[in-house]
């Protein structure tokens, strides 16, 4: 989606132009970085958190509204209280709910973090968008904050009044491992027998373990998020390396039947990210199944580029057709 020679090439990828640019801001700006060496403590995330603020939450659009909420616990599946919060559109407002969970590793970041995100996707989608907060790894490891999620999810759809939310049909949405807790979440409810969101909004979602896939081999360094990045996350996330294969853990090890049952869904690939065949082979399978769910693959771009809708087209035009298929999977849900 960029134009012929709006490129500058790297030893293992090409950024466009403005992606160019953005590295080179990042790295202007950000003068202190987390020590992934050690796990997290209040003082690494609050840095994490102030370091999105400062370079990727700047020039927030204007919404009509914002609440803040807490998503009662679940005991039944061991979920605790989800701080949450809701975001209404500047324009339209109808039927209909996008219910986000965010990324960071599963160890990082917040609703702080992606509130710009949030913002620009609920004014896009012109519908209710409601962010979840879930307990983070490593002090609360698989399946902790997966419990969380589904509770919080379950609790929209039956409480909506209470919640002070619309009724219609639920879009769950994520980014990173907030894709990869969004897409268990599914499996999970199919596994119980529960109901679905009517689509998925999936950007560059964490969907196996599998480190030598060509994009982990292609882009283990120097972009961000790397190879030895991951393998700390997914040691906290889940350190025993057998548990890794339980679908609600990696959904690359869905069953036929799961990926058969889930609603459509939309996802996006950066290009120069590890991450990237993780979503590549999930859309394999999926379309060995005649789906047709939509593939969106930005060139040129690096992990997290969504969150960077305050200066990059790249993720603006993402989040837009984001949008769309959001509009889309409520217009056939309530069609059926």
């Amino acid at each position: 989606m960029t134009e012929p020679g709006d490129a500058h090439t790297t030893e293992t990828g090409t950024y466009t132009a403005e992606m160019q640019v953005e590295v080179e801001r990042l790295g202007r700006l950000i003068t202190k970085t987390v020590d992934l060496t050690r796990p997290p403590d209040a003082a690494s995330r609050k840095l994490d958190t102030d370091n999105c603020n400062t370079v990727w939450n700047i020039d927030l659009p204007e919404v009509a509204s914002v609440r803040r909420l807490t998503i009662s616990a679940d005991d039944s599946i061991d979920a605790v209280a989800c701080d949450a919060v809701v975001y209404e559109p500047i324009q339209g407002g109808g039927e209909g709910l996008i219910f986000y969970v965010h990324g960071g590793g599963w160890a990082y970041m917040d609703l702080k973090t992606h509130e710009r995100l949030m913002r620009v996707l609920c004014n896009e989608a012109r519908m209710t968008l409601i962010g979840v907060h879930y307990r983070l790894a490593p002090e609360n490891p698989f399946p902790a904050g997966l419990k969380d999620v589904v509770s919080a999810f379950r609790k929209v759809l039956s409480s909506r009044a209470e919640l002070g939310l619309p009724e219609g049909p639920v879009i769950i949405a994520g980014d990173s491992a907030g894709g990869n807790l969004a897409m268990a979440t599914m499996l999970h409810e199919i596994d119980a027998g529960r109901a679905l969101p009517a689509g998925a909004l999936l950007f560059y979602g964490v969907y196996g373990a599998d480190f030598e896939t060509p994009s982990y081999k292609a882009y283990a360094d120097g972009h961000g998020l790397t190879g030895p990045i991951m393998r700390q996350l997914w040691d906290w996330y889940v350190p025993e390396a057998a548990a890794r294969r339980n679908p609600l853990v990696a959904p690359i090890m869905a069953s036929d039947a799961q990926l058969r049952a889930l609603p459509p869904l939309f996802l996006v690939v950066a290009e120069i990210d590890p991450l990237a065949s993780d979503t590549l082979n999930l859309k394999k399978r999926l379309d060995a199944f005649g789906r047709t769910d939509t593939l969106l693959v930005e060139p040129g771009v690096i992990h997290s580029f969504i969150l960077m809708t305050a200066v990059l087209n790249a993720a603006r035009r993402a989040t837009n057709e984001a949008a769309k298929a959001a509009i889309r999977f409520i217009a056939r849900a309530k069609n059926i």
